[in-house]
């Protein structure tokens, strides 16, 4: 059906086909469920559909599994008779295996082309979440970056930030007069914080070249959308640098996007797995960063898919936004379980062919309880709903295939090397550089006689001649041939080309003195 992404449906007891209207598909949506519940798989056919459809998707494959959307199943795999015959159930008319253009990325650079920002493309508040700040710190964050642009220090990496931290700890004094306290202890707490997100592997989000957004909103020659997938398999292992950065990929879309009103199709759609680290302990100023984001950026005609276990991970400001749902089972062991299986049953429009509540409880694998939007905007009835098999191979892709898709990518070459101009760590090291040259010619300068005259006493005294403190006459104290040599010595020595050689040989210790 034009215009449309089947989802699923049909078979005994279950309801109508289910059909996801892509002038819809920017009012965002959910796909909830317990682990092994199929999660995974719906999110594919969302990808494939859209895609189909010319709209480009990103995804992050958190267990590895999605990278297979790059080839077409196989017969031989052991599901394919199950997948055929689930097509024909369903009324999946044409279902065939295909592949479908596919664009990896990877923050380490190992899986996929690197993906990069700037510190200051993250922005205060998103480096602050990022290393966990207290709000004292994140005070001090702001502030280094207010002086960034006053001073013209271009933030691009880790380094620079950390040069910017050590000059504002250095001029604390006067800075402290103007914004407030900055104390050493906070800048210490966040070059240690920086440290850790280094060791996490958070230096190589930072740095240039830096993700152009048009680069993840491509279609193929055929008119299909780009499916761009971050490997995050190795990424979940720093949850909090894995939200932050979907979090700002998000922002800049929003803050970078052209309005569009309400697209036929959306621009791009994006979905976020595991959505609960996203709002884990996030500030309550960052949950209202995410809700605008969400309420507004559906203008701009991206659509965001929130896939989590339970919809509970997803406050309730935000899960009120999201108006496509596919829900798979939730297992009810604790009192707890219960208690947001019967909230998630209610945020559906009921069915009076059967209970909400005990559906989701029953449901089996590759089944889901879904609700999707109708004629202006309506959510739809909630049916129980077969879902359709993926035409993509199911797994991950192999390592030599993955190597010839990231080779064959428009974006090949691009990314791959780094390049470090100038920027913060190199201005304010010049800046430092040329100071301690002015204050070494000042004290030259300011200290000249004085050295001068303890470099010629101190030459008297080795020549065998010695100055009185109360008086400049002069007192011989040996008559041999040798005081003799050290009076001549004495003569050129009191000499412009005298001074210059005993300065040359002791300046540098008075000076170090």
């Amino acid at each position: 059906m034009d215009g449309t992404l089947f989802v699923g449906g049909g078979g005994a007891n279950h309801g109508k086909p289910q059909v996801l209207r892509l002038d819809y598909a920017n009012r965002h949506g959910l796909v909830a469920g317990a682990t092994g519940t199929g999660k995974t798989v719906t999110l594919q056919i969302l990808a494939e559909g859209f895609s189909a459809a010319g709209v480009p998707v990103f995804l992050s494959d958190v267990k590895g599994d999605l990278s297979g959307l790059a080839a077409p199943g196989r017969t031989d795999f052991k599901l394919h008779e199950a997948f055929s015959a689930r097509a024909t159930e369903i009324g999946l008319d044409g279902y065939r295996y295909e592949g479908f253009p596919v664009t990896f990325w990877d923050l380490f650079g190992e899986q996929g082309h690197p993906v990069r920002t700037t510190v200051a493309e993250m922005g205060p508040l998103l480096l602050a979440r990022l290393m966990d700040l207290t709000e004292a710190q994140e005070g001090i964050v702001n502030i280094a970056f207010r002086l960034a642009d006053e001073q013209g220090l271009p933030l691009l990496d880790l380094k620079d930030f950390q040069a910017l931290l050590v000059w504002v700890g250095q001029n604390r004094a006067e800075l402290s007069l103007r914004y407030g306290n900055v104390s050493p202890a906070s800048i210490g707490a966040i070059q240690r914080r920086l440290l850790v997100l280094e060791n996490q592997g958070g230096a190589r989000l930072f740095g240039e070249p830096a993700l152009e957004l048009s680069d993840i909103m491509q279609t193929d020659q055929e008119g299909r959308g780009r499916i761009n997938i971050l490997a995050a398999d190795t990424l979940m292992a720093s949850p909090r640098l894995y939200a932050t950065f979907l979090l700002w990929l998000l922002s800049e879309l929003f803050e970078e996007l052209p309005e569009v009103g309400d697209p036929d199709k959306p621009k791009l759609v994006f979905f976020f797995d595991e959505a609960h680290l996203l709002f884990d302990g996030a500030p309550r100023a960052l949950v209202d960063k995410i809700e605008q984001v969400a309420r507004l950026i559906r203008s701009k005609g991206v659509g965001i898919y929130f896939v989590t276990q339970n919809p509970a991970d997803v406050p309730e400001d935000v899960l009120g936004q999201l108006g496509n749902r596919v829900q798979h089972a939730l297992r009810a062991f604790t009192a707890r379980d219960r208690k947001a299986l019967k909230q998630a049953a209610e945020t559906y429009r009921e069915n009076p062919a059967f209970d909400t509540e005990t559906a989701i409880r029953e449901v089996g694998t590759g089944e889901a309880v879904t609700s999707l939007l109708e004629n202006k905007g309506v959510p739809g009835m909630v049916q129980r709903t077969l879902i359709r098999p993926p035409s993509s191979q199911l797994g991950p892709l192999g390592s030599e295939a993955r190597e010839r898709v990231i080779a064959a990518s428009p974006v090949a070459g691009k990314y791959e090397q780094a390049v470090d101009r100038e920027s913060a760590y190199e201005i304010l090291r010049a800046r430092a550089e040329h100071a301690a040259v002015a204050a070494e010619r000042a004290e030259t300068e300011e200290d000249g006689p004085v050295a001068g005259e303890r470099e010629f006493r101190a030459a008297w005294r080795y020549t065998g001649t010695r100055v009185t403190r109360s008086s400049s006459v002069r007192v011989e104290t040996d008559d041999s041939f040798g005081a003799a040599i050290g009076s001549v010595v004495l003569k050129e020595l009191k000499g412009t080309t005298g001074r210059r050689i005993v300065r040359g040989i002791l300046g540098g210790l008075f000076r170090a003195r």
